[in-house]
């Protein structure tokens, strides 16, 4: 059998420096038989390794080639291609974010339909025990409770007129804390010396680890930290008075199903005179999904703009966070984490007709393509 060729491709979403295959992985794949291409970084977005620190492993070719590659290359990326309409023909791993109703799903499988190519999309690679192989979750979580406190800091000493300044990736995790802390010492100076009260829904997950290991890191309480999870939301239906009753709200909850809204802007209202509530951070980032639990975060952020206030509301302010890439922000320990627990599964690519993990994403692919509206040229089974 010939070996297989992976394509890694340059990423296009702004300010997105991770990367998919760090040089270390690279490095066991070919040891492992792989022959790998690697894009050159773009300078926008730049991509946190170096070309440099993949060439003695890998074949260095022009950024965003890959359309041109042979059709038995299989191209890996970490985010959506951008929108065309040209149809794909080669096997793709990468995170598509179609597959849950989102705007433009249909798209972005009929572009596979019409192109005869496959899609493994890495938030369905998953082991026996239906556990993700590999996720940015701890990392998402993690980042995304960082930009929570610093919002809360920033409003206690900035007010609501101007917003959290933009944001850009850290060289390391430990310059992220550094930061963090300083800004929550002087958000608790100005808030009479009390330390934010945190509901963390999800709690139980990577992302809801990652934002929990952030706080206490950040000099947060343990007694401030609200940790729920299926028990507690499942107990009772939303939308909840403990959310309200919170400086912060950070959800991290995986959304495949409808499940009772967390908090909406009328629940907040009704209960103005009790509302805490300043600042909401949604690591799970489901803003055009229909069954979003916190419907007024409906608009995606972006780490130059982080945040967006919500109408209507002062004293305190309300605004959110919804960045979709959240990890990012750490852009090299999260590429390395991701990459090094990808690794396992991408040994198996040369028996992925028979091996677990890609058999049951290529599974979900086939359900969803049979899904598609007859414009994409497919018809359902009546």
């Amino acid at each position: 059998m010939a070996p297989i060729t992976l394509h890694l491709r340059a990423e296009t979403k702004p300010l997105e420096h991770r990367s998919a295959l760090s040089p270390a992985v690279v490095k066991k794949l070919v040891e492992s038989g792989f022959r790998v291409n690697v894009e050159r970084s773009p300078t926008d977005p730049e991509r946190i390794f170096k070309d440099s620190d993949y060439e003695p492993y890998a074949n260095l070719v022009e950024a965003f080639s890959w359309p041109k590659a042979p059709r038995d290359h299989v191209i890996i990326g970490l985010k959506e291609l951008p929108e065309e309409d040209f149809p794909l023909k080669h096997t793709h791993i990468q995170f598509a974010h179609c597959y849950k109703g989102q705007a433009g799903w249909d798209q972005v499988l009929g572009r596979f339909a019409s192109g005869g190519g496959t899609l493994y999309d890495m938030e369905f690679l998953e082991d026996d025990n239906r556990r993700r192989v590999a996720a940015f979750g701890y990392h998402a979580g993690y980042a995304g409770a960082a930009l929570a406190l610093e919002d809360w800091a920033w409003q206690l000493q900035h007010g609501a007129e101007i917003p959290l300044p933009g944001k850009k990736p850290y060289n390391t995790e430990s310059d992220l804390l550094k930061e963090v802390k300083s800004d929550v010492a002087a958000g608790i100076g100005k808030n009479d010396g009390k330390a934010p009260q945190i509901l963390i829904i999800g709690s139980l997950g990577r992302c809801g680890r990652g934002a929990i290991d952030l706080c206490l890191a950040a000099g947060i309480p343990e007694t401030n930290l609200l940790k729920w999870d299926l028990a507690e939301t499942s107990a009772k239906d939303g939308p909840y008075e403990e959310i309200r009753e919170s400086d912060i709200f950070i959800n991290c909850i995986y959304l495949d199903k409808p499940i009772p809204k967390f908090v909406t802007e009328d629940f907040l209202k009704e209960g103005s005179s009790n509302r805490r509530l300043s600042v909401v951070c949604d690591v799970s980032c489901d803003t055009t999904n229909p069954h979003n639990p916190i419907p007024f975060c409906n608009r995606p952020t972006y780490f130059d703009k982080p945040t967006v206030a919500v109408d209507s509301f002062a004293n305190p302010p309300l605004s959110y966070i919804t960045i979709d890439h959240l990890p990012s922000l750490l852009p090299r320990e999260a590429s390395e984490a991701f990459s090094n627990a990808l690794l396992p599964s991408l040994l198996e690519l040369p028996n992925a007709s028979t091996a677990p993990v890609w058999q049951r994403a290529r599974k979900v692919f086939e359900e969803k393509l049979a899904t598609l509206p007859l414009t994409h040229g497919l018809a359902k089974s009546s």
